[in-house]
């Protein structure tokens, strides 16, 4: 279980990739869960690292993945979100949050929260104003029992510059795309929202169906499958 708050790679250009909920990690005891709860969806975000560490390879590009779960602290919320220490998830009681108080949550913010956004907000500085963002999530293929029939979504808040041609690649390409979907990018306060709108960049966030991404092996066939998509996105929206 490593110390650090986020992992970081290096790399150049313009494009920063970003994945809130890249591990499962807890502090011992692992807040009182069963551990086979552990390696499902309400702990992270099954498949997303693994892509997000493929695709910063083939584009040499700097990225910036959590190192603990969402469960401890979502990293994708603003720091007054009420949501931001979740005390129950799909079903499941989170035992170690049930007494959190605010000074443990202010605790956990100045922990693992605010040196994670630090950080990103340290490579924006140092790309400047030519900075993409593209942050990624998964998502799973069911939902209180409904089929969920988009294979990726795209989401986006009042920014479409990158969002709108993604979707249009992404069609192109084969794939069943969610606009929008499953869930809405018009979350004020999240990652992007913060490092995206606030600054005036081009941004999307990519949520991938968990079937497609399951394996490392699935999720690096996917990103690679993802790139020259992206490419052609990030060509159509500079022109």
């Amino acid at each position: 279980m490593t110390e650090n708050a986020f992992e970081a790679i290096a790399g150049n250009g313009p494009l920063l990739l970003l994945c809130d909920h890249a591990s499962n990690a807890l502090p011992p005891g692992g807040l009182g869960l069963e551990p086979a709860l552990l390696s499902t969806h309400i702990a992270y975000d099954i498949g997303a690292a693994a892509a997000t560490r493929a695709l910063a390879r083939v584009y040499c590009a700097p990225a910036v993945l959590g190192c603990w779960s969402r469960l401890l602290i979502d990293l994708n919320r603003g720091p007054d979100d009420p949501t931001l220490v979740m005390k129950l998830s799909d079903g499941s009681i989170i035992p170690g949050n049930a007494g959190v108080d605010a000074a443990e949550v202010a605790r956990r913010i100045a922990r693992f929260h605010a040196p994670y956004h630090a950080a990103i907000a340290g490579h924006l500085d140092r790309i400047g104003p030519d900075a993409v963002l593209v942050s990624m999530h998964s998502f799973t293929p069911s939902w209180k029992g409904r089929r969920r029939h988009w294979e990726v979504g795209v989401l986006y808040d009042r920014d479409r510059r990158l969002a709108q041609p993604l979707m249009m690649r992404l069609a192109e390409a084969g794939f069943t795309v969610g606009d929008n979907e499953p869930y809405s990018g018009a979350l004020e306060g999240d990652t992007l929202w913060r490092h995206g709108t606030c600054r005036g960049l081009p941004h999307v966030l990519i949520e991938m169906r968990q079937d497609l991404v399951g394996t490392d092996e699935q999720a690096q066939e996917f990103a690679l499958r993802l790139k020259p998509i992206l490419d052609a996105a990030l060509l159509d929206m500079h022109s």
